[in-house]
């Protein structure tokens, strides 16, 4: 039977071992070394109740007693704020021969065709998992994955995006579903009434008034999830429907995503159609500002910069998959400049690794310049937490700071990647040394999701990874 909200996930923990994530009541934490308000601080007490943090105090050389003992940097928790958890299957399988963006599509289908609501609870169930073991404690989940294959809906319309919050709450951590309208194959099929490829029809609605109405049937279980919206693309939601969408959002006080500009042949598309680009087709529909979150915005003009940016929308950058399927490299510096939050994801899950992705976006724009030194370690880490929280509905995250929520994880600096430099340039190594293998910790509401590398409820990810991914996923 598909996943409802009241139906119990597969495996799910006993009432005695609650799912971690789960607010303790109370936990004290020791951090040998903590990134605080952009400094490392070495002996910092972090205590914590009811899921939040109440109390931080540094300058404490020893654990104090009953406090867990966290070795390393300790950093707010990450947000992966892009996620697409059924193409982590695809991790491999698209690396043979060559080919483009679209070419990648197809593979990507094959997948999609084959999910349901149980198996892809097992996928992302592993997938977020795995973003747990990487210190991510938060991720916004774009989701388009809907119906039945051919477009039926199942018996609960909504049973793919329960059974991905349900999900999440087994892997510990926090999730925001940005339900996604998608109603179009492309701008020409729009023009001409919207047929949707057989490949899309599990994605779609009909109309985003039919999308608004299943959408507003989500009922988040537990304090660990929370809904928002999504517009696939202009490509794939007419222009007539994009205001319907945004005013969802809207009315709601919800995070709203769209994938933007991420192909040239996208906005050539729109300037055939439209007249205008697509940043600009988004603004003149009141999509733009600053609850909304433009995923890629890789090919964009000095025009649609300045919209981006004086409208206050943010840009979620995925440097790992744009580069993986040669999308290009965005122009992040300017969009900042502009006035743009940057936030980041690891969207198709080429890797699952946001201190890569926080990595790359500063040596992207290196290459790309050919200057160095464009965001300092701790605006990384920014984009790679507090701003992705933000990006993501999570405003009270991203923070080691009383009232905050006591997410947090801890890199460790005695790796064969990380030994060496002083503590004090702790962020710098973070950033530009380590990798998610070198995550050691990550807590959720107080609670330890992972401890000394090993994810509490999910002991084995790979095994968990690899079943999932050939029983359900790849059949």
């Amino acid at each position: 039977m598909p996943l409802t909200p009241d139906s119990p996930a597969p495996d799910s923990p006993t009432p005695e071992s609650p799912p971690p994530g789960a607010p303790r009541s109370e936990a004290v934490y020791w951090a040998e070394y903590a990134w605080i308000g952009g400094t490392v601080e070495p002996g910092t007490v972090i205590e914590t109740a009811g899921g939040e943090i109440t109390a931080v105090r540094t300058g404490e050389p020893v654990p104090p007693p009953g406090a867990e003992p966290l070795r390393g940097l300790t950093v707010p928790g990450l947000a992966n704020a892009h996620s697409h958890a059924f193409h982590r299957a695809l991790r491999g399988t698209v690396q043979i021969g060559s080919g483009t963006f679209w070419t990648w599509r197809q593979v990507m289908y094959s997948v999609a065709d084959r999910l349901t609501p149980e198996s892809y609870f097992a996928l992302a169930r592993a997938v977020y998992a795995e973003m747990a073991l990487a210190g991510i404690t938060a991720v916004g989940e774009f989701h388009y994955l809907h119906h039945a294959p051919g477009g039926t809906p199942y018996e609960d319309p909504n049973a793919m995006g329960h059974a991905l919050m349900a999900a999440a709450a087994e892997a510990g951590i926090r999730i925001t579903l940005l339900d996604t309208c998608y109603l179009a194959s492309g701008l020409l099929s729009a023009r001409r009434g919207g047929a949707l490829d057989r490949h899309q029809f599990r994605f779609g609605d009909g109309s985003a008034a039919a999308w608004a109405e299943r959408a507003a049937a989500l009922r988040p279980q537990g304090g660990h999830a929370r809904v928002g919206a999504a517009i696939h693309s202009v490509r794939a939601v007419p222009a007539a429907e994009l205001a319907a969408v945004a005013d969802w959002a809207r009315e709601r006080d919800a995070p709203l995503h769209v994938h933007l500009s991420e192909q040239p042949a996208e906005n050539d598309a729109c300037l055939a159609v439209h007249g205008r680009t697509p940043t600009r087709l988004l603004a003149d529909h009141g999509v733009l500002g600053p609850r909304t979150t433009a995923v890629h915005a890789t090919h964009l003009t000095d025009a649609d910069i300045t919209l981006l940016g004086e409208s206050g929308t943010g840009v979620c950058m995925c440097p790992t998959t744009e580069r993986d399927l040669a999308d290009g490299i965005g122009p992040a510096a300017e969009l900042m400049r502009a006035g743009s939050p940057l936030c980041l994801g690891s969207d198709s899950h080429a890797v699952i690794d946001l201190l890569e992705e926080a990595r790359a976006m500063e040596l992207d724009e290196r290459l790309r310049t050919r200057a160095r030194g464009h965001w300092t370690a701790s605006q990384l880490l920014r984009a790679a937490g507090e701003f992705g929280h933000a990006a993501i509905g999570w405003p009270e995250a991203g923070r080691l700071e009383a009232g905050r929520l006591a997410d947090f994880a801890t890199v460790a600096l005695d790796t064969v990647r990380t030994a060496g430099p002083p503590p004090r340039l702790g962020a710098e190594t973070a950033v530009f040394a380590a990798t998610a293998a070198d995550v050691r910790h990550t807590v959720v509401g107080g609670r330890h999701v992972v401890r000394d590398g090993v994810h509490r409820s999910v002991p084995d990810v790979p095994a968990a990874l690899t079943e999932a991914i050939q029983q359900g996923a790849a059949r």
